[in-house]
């Protein structure tokens, strides 16, 4: 957890259950909560005009997200789509930035967890200007391994499908299958079953 549960309720948040495929914000709305995962999976997306989806990430047990967007007077550019069912802490904007403001040690986090993600960000806008479909998956790949799994060099299973790896790189499904098959027989990766093993 980034932040602990019992000290975000001494602040006022409440948990709320969402079905899969709720929409927990959308694109546009005034962002209002912090919102910290206790299990189930988010998206965050945008639905394109072509009707294709665009991945910005995806979220677990443990995380927050949105949280960037409580410092700044601006609307959600993405949605975030419940994925599966899931029940999620919520603090209201304004008790977030007083807890922030009287627990520094928890500021830290933030700013530690926000600089993470900026990292992500620029690395991502490097892999995207890759004409490489093999080169993107291997940067996605990496970075998910890097959040999932804290000691170096162990082994991740990637814990998404196909479909969602082409929504978060920008290519199609089809494409990141016989990437993905190449590298393997490459030994860039591992297949097992389904299951991308890196």
């Amino acid at each position: 957890m980034i932040i602990s549960k019992d000290l975000l309720f001494s602040y006022g948040a409440i948990c709320q259950n969402y079905n899969s495929k709720d929409v927990i914000f959308s694109e546009g709305a005034v962002p209002l909560f912090y919102y910290q995962i206790v299990h189930g999976t988010v998206e965050l997306n945008n639905y394109l005009d072509d009707g294709k989806e665009f991945t910005h990430n995806i979220v677990s047990d443990g995380q927050s997200f949105g949280e960037s967007l409580l410092f700044i007077d601006q609307p959600y550019p993405m949605n975030g789509i419940a994925r599966e069912d899931c029940e999620i802490i919520k603090l209201p904007k304004e008790d977030f930035k007083k807890l922030l403001n009287e627990n520094n040690d928890v500021m830290l986090e933030i700013f530690h967890l926000l600089s993470s993600r900026l990292f992500h960000k620029y690395m991502m806008l490097l892999t995207m200007s890759s004409t490489d479909p093999q080169v993107k998956i291997k940067n996605i790949l990496e970075f998910l391994k890097s959040t999932q799994s804290k000691l170096q060099g162990s082994k991740c299973i990637i814990p998404y499908t196909r479909q969602q790896i082409a929504n978060l790189t920008g290519l199609r499904v089809e494409t990141v299958i016989r990437s993905i098959k190449k590298m393997a027989e490459q030994g860039l990766l591992q297949l097992d079953g389904r299951k991308i093993v890196i």
